[in-house]
């Protein structure tokens, strides 16, 4: 048997290649699920969540929001809600997002 691979070296030889085209999988399916992600992105993006029309930025109390001009919805990023409500001490816009938030808003 002089020449011929042994059972282990088979067996080894095996193991590897499977191992590549695991890893060969493994990266082909995050860079669809990149892609994907990318594609919903585009699609999705500056696009009212109620309506689904196209939004745009305005400036109300010195802060940047998004807003819908076709169902006149309102929408705030992390932190918007707290540098509006921080111009308004004690106002009605802190009450009312005190009820909806609970203390945790300033």
């Amino acid at each position: 048997m002089v020449g011929t691979p042994s059972d282990k070296e088979e067996e080894y030889i095996k193991r590897q290649e499977l191992e590549r085209i695991k890893k060969m999988r493994e990266r082909a399916a995050k860079e669809t699920a990149e892609q994907e992600k990318v594609k919903l992105k585009e699609l999705h993006w500056m696009h009212c969540p109620k309506c689904g029309m196209e939004m745009a930025e305005v400036e109300f109390r010195k802060v940047i929001v998004d807003a819908c001009f076709a169902c006149g919805g309102m929408f705030l990023d992390h932190g918007e809600i707290d540098n509006i409500l921080a111009q308004e001490g004690t106002g009605t816009l802190r009450k009312i997002a005190a009820g909806l938030f609970g203390s945790g808003s300033k």
